[in-house]
């Protein structure tokens, strides 16, 4: 990963600085029901506020694909974010045009400015150079704290960092120097645990892991698609049986690698796919044929357990089992525990991501106690995958 300015590179004081945050949240009736992602936008604007900047918040909000559309506005955000802030947030109704500078012009040093959805405009997800332009020239200086929105390669993300003199903010800064330290360049052995309903999905995923870590645990519905590939009975399991050879193809460049595979030993099995039914737990290459595998067994979760104490560093990506219908996240939530209890004895850094990941560690109890917990869904994916992220990169240090 390349070397990036932070805020520390940058003389901030009476300068404008346009700030590219991700205040893309949950709403309901107009109102904001979960707040996470402005309050951990907070501490960059906190402190550029404290240094005397004046700060053009930019966002997008939902996907209004191009036209300006009352439902999308950011104008609702403005009190949850002035409430993180402790201070007040002034609004334009437009991102370029006459208001949008005239209210930059009204700025005073320590001001906070946020300015209307990015995605008014067709020409910030195309990267227009023009658009790139107009949004530069309300400011002096760039800060990227959205790295939630590092894969995308549009106007705000990755045009204006070209732009202007640019910076990551303090957000971007964490997770990058998280996903340094738990892929580039990590503490070994690195344990990666890797879940989700489909290999199709994953496959640059898995392949990119097989390369860089020790040990790789595959779970979910991807765990019964390899199970399948090496012979076993998985029942009615959800599996994508035509995707076996690719399954043997990375079991085959694992083991080139030396990179140790996890699969299930054992597993939880249900008739039918509900809250609560009759279970039963058995070997996981032994599925009757009206069974279906639900999650990983006891024994799965202490062989897990066993690798996982041996390892300092663990990438986590997806739950082992059905987490949202019980009882089968008790091995997601088993081996979370594990991870976060390693994690606050010092032998363990934990990564984790995803948006079924968070909500997983968040219902294991364990989300504060993870060395870091990644909202940013698609751009974490991708940085796994090993791809190049456009945000990222225009941050680089020439």
């Amino acid at each position: 990963m390349p070397k990036f300015r932070t805020l520390d590179d940058l003389s901030v004081t009476g300068k404008r600085v346009l700030v590219r945050c991700d205040l893309n949240v949950p709403m309901k009736d107009g109102k904001v029901t979960d707040a996470t992602r402005i309050e951990r936008s907070a501490e960059t604007l906190k402190e550029l506020s404290g240094k005397g900047a004046r700060i053009i918040v930019l966002s997008h909000f939902g996907r209004p694909k191009g036209k300006r559309a009352s439902e999308f506005s950011q104008a609702p955000l403005v009190e949850p974010l002035a409430k993180a802030l402790g201070r007040k947030v002034a609004f334009a109704d437009d991102c370029i045009g006459p208001s949008a500078e005239q209210a930059v012009k009204a700025l005073k040093d320590g001001d906070v400015l946020l300015l209307e959805n990015l995605r008014f405009h067709n020409e910030e997800e195309a990267n227009d150079t023009g658009f790139a332009k107009q949004l530069a020239a309300l400011g002096d200086l760039y800060v990227n704290d959205a790295f939630s929105a590092a894969h995308r390669a549009h106007a705000s993300t990755e045009g204006v960092a070209h732009l202007l003199p640019a910076a990551a903010g303090r957000l971007m800064q964490a997770e990058l120097d998280h996903l340094q330290a738990a892929l580039d360049d990590p503490k070994r052995p690195v344990m990666a645990i890797v879940g989700g309903a489909k290999v199709s999905t994953k496959l640059d995923l898995l392949g990119n892991l097989v390369s860089k870590v020790d040990r790789l645990v595959i779970g979910g519905g991807m765990a019964n698609t390899f199970l399948f590939a090496q012979g076993a009975e998985i029942g009615k399991s959800l599996a994508e049986r035509e995707m076996a050879d690719t399954a043997r193809e990375i079991l085959s460049k694992a083991q080139a690698r030396k990179c140790k595979i996890l699969l299930p030993a054992d597993a939880v099995v249900a008739t039918e796919f509900k809250a609560n039914p009759t279970v039963a737990t058995i070997a996981a290459t032994a599925v009757p044929s009206d069974k279906m595998i639900l999650d990983v067994g006891p024994k799965t979760v202490e062989a897990i357990v066993a690798e996982m104490k041996t390892c300092k560093t663990l990438v986590w990506n997806g739950p082992l089992g059905a987490f949202e219908t019980p009882p089968f996240e008790r091995a997601t939530v088993a081996v979370a525990k594990e991870a976060a209890s390693l994690t606050g004895a010092k032998s363990l850094l934990s990564v984790a991501g995803g948006g079924d990941t968070v909500a997983a560690l968040v219902a294991a109890g364990v989300e504060e106690q993870f060395s870091y917990v990644s909202t940013a869904g698609g751009a974490f994916l991708e940085w796994l995958e090993g791809k190049e992220l456009p945000g990222v990169a225009a941050l680089a240090q020439k």
